[in-house]
């Protein structure tokens, strides 16, 4: 056997392991057909930089789950890849072109799209590297890539289904739209911030009459575009107007005024413009009235010709001018400063614009439906924590249709291509035989429409005879953020329900976000971002996997303390230390040679039962994902039961020349093994590192069995029998620290217990209290006799007593309590002169002076027991 390195570092441990288990294939699917399938899909990155600490978080819940569950036998895969993420990637690549002064436009369709895939294998191999610094075992020679041509062959499907069944539709509408991406939008790809606006306040007047009407808009450029007004039918106000018209300011267009329900008789005046081309509410308006749309904005948001004299202004810039004629005009009433919740593109950052524009579109409520009714049967999908499945169910009971097409060249091409002379759309999944006569959709899909597919179109639907399909869909488990919802979550749901007849997965497990110390979201702009490769290079992988499975509980947000990885870094040393020292003291005998038949001692009995509790606990908790639970019961088990006690109480007989040492050294490494493999889907590295000591060959901890509960083992006496022995010992230290007596020094102690099966207890161990509390007269009785002056301790089961006289030195005590006293004397002086500070009082915040007053009650409650203390001790000298 290889003696262990004195001193754990973690570069050492995980130092080419990676690349080992790779080439060993552990981490493939076991091909064994008798075994239970278990299947995960990775949440595939982008391709657009390095991993951050979310993707850490995400991996490592994944690679727990599955090492556990390849662990306990089940036939795993751990299916990787990547997204293209078509706007966010094709942005990187052009402004990466634009700091070379060329455009795509300058390349060209084709040879810009090599420039894409060169920039996606560049970073693949990056999110590659960084996967292998994480140590999840994913099985690379099943990795697929969102736009592979396998998954293209699934999108085309899924495209020209929909579009047969009437759930695929192009039709002009406003849409979200981004000027400077120059592309549309999802509803779920805007993101709404508070700005500093205005109501512009303007009069139209009606024709034909000194009359004029006021409106108030927040976009007054918009007005250029106006076709109507509307008022309410039932408002008195102006039922006289209604079938009039006006003259629309600086345009001088006449457009008619209508009546519609959608005004508000109670907002403002009652009077509202509506332009049909730029908002959402007046196209719908529009429709009702067959009002003309007029678009007065070009993809960059730039007036066009229909704007008159403002064409060719910035949409902004055109607002300035409009607003300054209005004026000039006399038509501008006021300007009402206000702030107001404005849209932004999730991608560029730019102000979205309602826009009028020919898409393509998903028509979401009857796929919606399915998904929804889908939860009331056997095929439900469970989410973890329960509360997220309303945050699914209020999404799909309130959605909009999607739109799905994206100006774009990065990404899927929309498999639809128009007839040169006529028109004619013709959709399939190949191309019209008569190519030549059609020009294809310059369009590309929306990237979740590609990557709702991504449960099994990696497994190779929709060849449904494909082996992966056959054996791993529907996948087990999916581990992802909460914030993607909406984005990903609920469009897999209702695509795999529409074309495999199969909820993709059986469980959703969301984790929160990562927040820096103070609680703030991570970003950019906030600088305090951490890259998880800086925290693995500090701390190691293992480390950082601790932090991040045991941070918070599901779906909650956990903060990012640089002290809570020192914290699993000396958790992980102490693994080290305490598993070296084992191997030292085990005369190099290896697992395979454990003996565990011989005589037992209490302590012996006690750590297997305690291990089988632990064992039963840890895979349950494993089971409902409390990942946090079951890592604080494996820390208390190994930190405490095993290090701090266990270890401790088997030195005597391993450092014995006469004991014979078999049982103790076996039940050593077997617990040792044990608790290995518990803990190895957490931290790989460091148990594997160790569990190859104590394997002695080349076998790996990776397909090693996941501990079941030995029952035979199970041992509630015991383990009751030692824990009151422990609580003899904890009490006996408690009272030597409080009384400044070290452990070396022997004391007199008494303990009186409450009955028999205590007093058998304690006295049939009496070896372990003698070497934990070095007793110089020990009386264990039913009935003890105490001298008058002694410290006690109450326990459930006994009374601990001890002597003072010999427990410190009495002179050498008062004089350490003295000087407590005085320093207590001049805290209590300076929080009183604080209190009594009127300016203090009046002007503190409120929080500040409670804390004092708190502060000053401690000190007096302290330095009223020291002078007590004092006391006591000088009238026994």
């Amino acid at each position: 056997m290889v003696e262990m390195a004195s001193k754990y570092n973690q570069h050492d441990v995980e130092k080419g392991r990676y690349q080992k288990w790779v080439d060993q294939d552990v981490f493939k699917p076991s091909g064994d057909v008798k075994a239970a399938p278990y299947s995960i899909v990775i949440p595939p990155p982008n391709v657009t930089g390095k991993l951050h600490l979310g993707h850490a978080w995400d991996v490592t819940l994944q690679d727990m789950i599955i090492r556990q569950k390849r662990m306990q036998g089940y036939d795993t895969l751990y299916l990787p890849g990547m997204d293209h993420a078509g706007i966010a990637t094709q942005a990187r690549v052009e402004a990466r072109l634009r700091e070379q002064g060329i455009s795509r436009y300058d390349l060209g369709r084709e040879k810009f799209l090599d420039k894409v895939w060169e920039w996606k294998n560049e970073y693949a191999a990056t999110i590659r590297e960084q996967w292998a610094k994480m140590g999840i075992s994913v099985d690379y020679s099943r990795e697929r890539f969102t736009l592979d041509e396998g998954l293209n062959k699934a999108v085309n499907k899924v495209f020209v289904e929909l579009y047969r069944k009437g759930l695929i539709y192009r039709g002009e509408y406003i849409i979200n739209w981004d000027p400077e991406a120059q592309t549309a939008l999802s509803d779920i790809e805007v993101i709404y911030k508070d700005i500093q606006g205005a109501f512009y306040h303007i009069e139209y007047p009606i024709v034909d009459s000194d009359e004029r009407v006021e409106i108030a808009t927040t976009r007054p450029e918009t007005m250029l575009g106006d076709t109507a007004i509307a008022v309410h039918p039932d408002d008195e106000r102006y039922q006289h107007l209604i079938g009039k018209k006006v003259l629309l300011p600086l345009v001088n267009r006449e457009i008619p005024i209508v009546a519609d329900t959608y005004v508000d008789m109670e907002f403002g005046t009652g009077v509202v413009k509506i332009t049909p081309a730029h908002d959402p509410n007046d196209f719908e308006v529009g429709n009702r009235h067959d009002l003309p749309r007029i678009n007065i904005m070009d993809t960059a948001g730039v007036i066009n010709e229909a704007g008159g004299p403002y064409a060719n202004l910035d949409r902004f810039e055109a607002r300035k001018r409009v607003v300054a004629d209005l004026k000039e005009q006399g038509y501008l009433i006021k300007i009402e400063e206000m702030v107001h919740s404005v849209g932004h593109s999730e991608r560029s950052g730019a102000v979205v614009e309602p826009y009028l524009s020919t898409q393509w579109f998903v028509k979401m409520e009857p796929l919606a439906k399915q998904a929804l009714e889908n939860q009331m049967t056997d095929d439900r999908v469970d989410f973890y924590p329960p509360r997220f499945e309303d945050t699914f169910r209020q999404w799909m009971e309130n959605v909009h249709d999607w739109v799905i097409s994206r100006q774009l060249w990065w990404g899927h091409q929309i498999p639809a291509w128009y007839h040169n002379e006529t028109g004619e759309i013709y959709v399939g999944e190949e191309p019209p035989t008569n190519i030549e006569e059609y020009t294809q959709d310059p369009d590309v899909l929306d990237t979740w429409f590609s990557s709702a597919l991504w449960p099994f179109s990696t497994m190779g639907w929709p060849d449904e005879s494909a082996a992966d399909y056959q054996r791993y869909f529907p996948t087990n488990t999916l581990v992802t953020g909460y914030d993607i919802i909406f984005f990903w979550v609920s469009r897999m749901i209702f695509q795999s329900l529409e074309f495999t007849d199969k909820a993709p997965f059986k469980n959703v497990l969301l984790h929160g976000l990562i927040r820096d110390s103070e609680g703030r979201k991570m970003s950019k702009s906030l600088g305090n971002g951490i890259d998880p490769m800086d925290v693995i290079e500090e701390y190691g992988v293992d480390a950082l996997r601790w932090f991040l499975a045991n941070g918070s509980a599901p779906g909650q947000d956990v903060r990012y303390m640089p002290e809570k990885l020192s914290s699993a870094w000396n958790f992980i040393n102490k693994i080290w230390n305490a598993s070296r020292y084992v191997l030292m003291n085990v005369d190099g005998k290896t697992f395979d040679e454990i003996d565990l038949s011989g005589e037992k001692t209490l302590a012996d009995r006690w750590i297997l039962s305690r291990l089988q509790s632990t064992i039963e606990s840890v895979t349950r908790l494993f089971e409902k994902f409390e990942f946090g639970e079951a890592g604080r019961l494996l820390f208390h088990f190994i930190w405490d039961d095993y290090c701090d006690w266990y270890i401790e109480m088997t030195k005597e007989v391993l450092q014995s020349e006469t004991s014979d040492k078999t049982t103790t050294q076996s039940i050593l490494i077997y617990v040792l093994d044990q608790f290995l493999r518990l803990l190895h889907p957490i931290m790989p590295f460091v148990t594997e590192e160790i569990w190859g000591h104590l394997a002695g060959d080349d076998r790996s901890i990776v397909v090693a069995d996941y501990p079941v509960v030995q029952s035979e083992f199970i041992d509630q006496t015991s383990e009751k029998a030692m824990g009151q022995l422990m609580d003899v010992i904890i009490a006996v230290r408690q009272i030597r620290n409080e009384m400044n007596t070290p452990l070396s020094k022997p004391v007199d102690m008494m303990i009186q217990v409450k009955n028999e099966e205590s007093l058998a207890i304690l006295t049939s161990n009496e070896e372990y209290i003698r070497r934990f509390c070095n007793p110089n007269d020990l009386q264990i009785a039913l009935e003890v006799e105490t001298p008058e002056e002694v410290v006690t301790q109450s326990l459930a089961f006994a009374q601990i007593y001890m002597p003072l006289k010999g427990l410190v030195v009495l002179e050498d005590e008062i004089k350490r309590l003295t000087k407590e006293q005085q320093k207590l004397k001049q805290e209590v002086k300076r929080a009183q002169g604080k209190l009594n500070n009127e300016k203090f009082v009046q002007n503190a915040p409120e929080k500040l002076v409670n804390q004092e007053r708190e502060k000053l009650e401690n000190y007096e409650t302290q330095l009223a027991g020291v002078v007590q203390q004092i006391q006591k001790l000088q009238a026994m000298l």
